[in-house]
């Protein structure tokens, strides 16, 4: 692991790969940290690309920031890191909330972008409810800790089939929900709450995007990434069998195999 002091905060993140290679910036989501990407970080790491992940800020090894952070915090956090890394552009992905994420660093930072890769994540600006729910929730965090939420969305993040098939996955899913500091989850909460209708800038993307979801997602069903495709007409869809809210770890070849055939054929060398 390696960190960095930018913007007020340390951040704790992986570079692994060839410094060379086709750099892949993998943006992790709520409640979880960089690990979640571990199977993805092999992957494309033995097919010659330089993968970051980072831990956000509030989550994994990196600083906590207290109160609301927004979703244009963590993408200027990714920005700045991609400054020291000194690499210019990268293909940029995210899962949920991570997703949501990568859209709004290609609104503020779009020239920094390779390519999009959207993992089950959804495009509007949140709704009145939505935003009721979430600081709640943030709330009840607070007050409680993450063991009885993380207990208590786990047949939603994974399928719920894979809970009792999947016990390692499952465990490892429960593991980083429970270790998220509830003041760094409750600010985010917070803050996404707060996000921009990405349906209004999505359109614009002339880059190459991936939308990838898990074919029993019940948070962002299929349905939501066959919005986004809409909005962006040249988008590839691909949608994993076998998997829920999270693909990239309940059916991690699956997945891998999907993101790295959108890597060979739909984003040109850098040149």
């Amino acid at each position: 692991m390696h960190t960095l002091a930018l913007r007020g905060v340390t951040l704790g993140y992986d570079d692994v790969g060839p410094t060379t290679g086709p750099p892949v910036l993998l943006i992790h989501g709520h409640p979880f940290n960089r690990s979640l990407w571990e199977p993805q970080v092999a992957a494309l790491a033995a097919a010659g690309h330089r993968v970051i992940t980072p831990d956000l800020r509030g989550y994994g090894d990196s600083d906590v920031t207290p109160g609301q952070v927004l979703l244009s915090d963590f993408a200027d956090d990714l920005a700045a890191l991609l400054d020291h890394l000194d690499i210019d552009r990268a293909v940029v992905g995210g899962v949920s909330m991570g997703g949501q994420i990568a859209m709004e660093f290609h609104h503020r930072h779009g020239g920094r972008v390779r390519a999009l890769v959207l993992s089950d994540t959804s495009a509007p600006a949140e709704t009145d409810e939505g935003k009721d729910f979430r600081n709640r929730l943030a709330d009840r965090l607070l007050a409680e800790g993450m063991g009885g939420y993380a207990d208590e969305v786990i047949d939603k993040m994974l399928a719920a089939y894979n809970v009792a098939a999947m016990p390692r996955v499952a465990e490892r899913v429960l593991a980083m929900m429970r270790a998220t500091d509830p003041r760094g989850a409750a600010a985010a909460l917070r803050g996404r709450a707060e996000r921009r209708d990405y349906r209004a800038t999505l359109p614009a993307v002339q880059e190459p995007v991936l939308v990838i979801v898990g074919a029993d997602d019940v948070y962002t069903p299929v349905a939501d990434a066959e919005a986004i495709q809409g909005l962006v007409p040249h988008a590839v869809l691909a949608v994993i069998d076998g998997a829920g809210h999270l693909p990239g770890a309940e059916q991690p070849e699956r997945f891998n195999a999907a993101l790295l055939e959108f890597l060979d054929t739909q984003v040109k060398p850098q040149g």
